[in-house]
């Protein structure tokens, strides 16, 4: 029902505003969290029923789901885009985003599963079903190479060379990079290809696509957020996580094993070192948390 809604925005950001396909994409995906959530409440079927109160609570579930403060400030953003063509082309009477509050922003510490928790993560997975044995894949390939949820969801077959042991990652700005692959990793989408994915039907357009949904399509980024929630509720992992929270993790043990920080840099496809600096700091508070527990001068 929101379909008409979605079409005349993006008609306006490429008309009116002559945006990019990249920034044009990035807004209509902003919007798509909302009126999934919206859906689900079973709440406002057009733009003029949404609420200050309802966005609010739409902020608040984004940080339930673990999705960074930078990524809901951006979403705000869009939304807040969204209202204001709503008002201007009369869909909407008031503007309900004109007062929604950015989430406040600051250098923090992301969560990290330490390797137990991230076993327990992947033991907790149920096989017995297709989605299953797909998920396993999905959470193996993001844990083995560090991947954003944006480049999982767009890994294609083509870009897969398990006979060296690499795949292809298209990341921020189209940029490309090669990133090794566990053999972990290398078995489970094996499994997934053999003995679930090739009995699909799949949609033409997404044929080179690896990780498909039960229509044969993409995987959405909203999707996948859910998968890993349920995946952490089941193995009973208190930690508040992500998609991200495998990037971190990945990285994070790393640094931790003595892996060179350029080479981490590389692998997650940072532009700049400072950016990978952070999981120095993150390895400097496991060194000292590990102190303070098992050396008696610190207790």
């Amino acid at each position: 029902m929101w379909e008409p809604y979605k079409k005349g925005f993006k008609a306006y950001l490429q008309l009116e505003k002559s945006l990019s396909p990249n920034s044009v994409q990035a807004y209509l995906h902003d919007l798509d969290w909302l009126t999934i959530y919206l859906l689900d409440q079973g709440e406002a079927s057009t733009p003029e029923q949404v609420t200050i109160k309802q966005l609010q609570g739409f902020v608040r579930h984004l940080g339930e789901l673990g999705v960074a403060a930078t990524s809901q400030a951006r979403m705000v953003s869009g939304i807040r885009a969204f209202f204001k063509y709503a008002v201007a082309e009369q869909l909407a009477n008031t503007n309900p985003a004109a007062l929604l509050d950015l989430p406040k922003l600051s250098r923090k510490l992301p969560e990290v599963l330490t390797y137990a928790e991230m076993e327990q993560m992947l033991a907790a997975i149920d096989l017995s079903t297709p989605e299953g044995i797909r998920n396993r894949a999905m959470l193996e390939t993001m844990y083995s190479c560090g991947l954003r949820v944006s480049e999982l969801t767009g890994l294609l077959l083509s870009n897969l060379f398990f006979d060296v042991g690499f795949i292809r990652v298209t990341g921020k700005g189209s940029k490309e990079r090669i990133v090794p692959i566990g053999r972990d990793a290398i078995k489970h989408i094996g499994i997934y290809r053999d003995s679930i994915r090739s009995h699909m039907p799949i949609v033409a357009k997404h044929g080179d696509i690896v990780f498909l949904n039960k229509r044969g399509a993409a995987l959405s980024r909203v999707m996948v957020f859910y998968i890993i929630k349920a995946v952490a509720l089941r193995a009973g992992i208190t930690k508040q996580v992500s998609p991200h929270t495998f990037r971190h993790s990945f990285a994070t043990h790393l640094v931790e094993g003595g892996a060179d920080l350029r080479a981490v840099q590389q692998m997650l496809g940072h532009e700049s070192i400072t950016t990978t600096e952070i999981y120095t700091h993150l390895d400097r508070e496991y060194l000292r948390e590990t102190l303070s527990s098992f050396h008696p001068a610190f207790r």
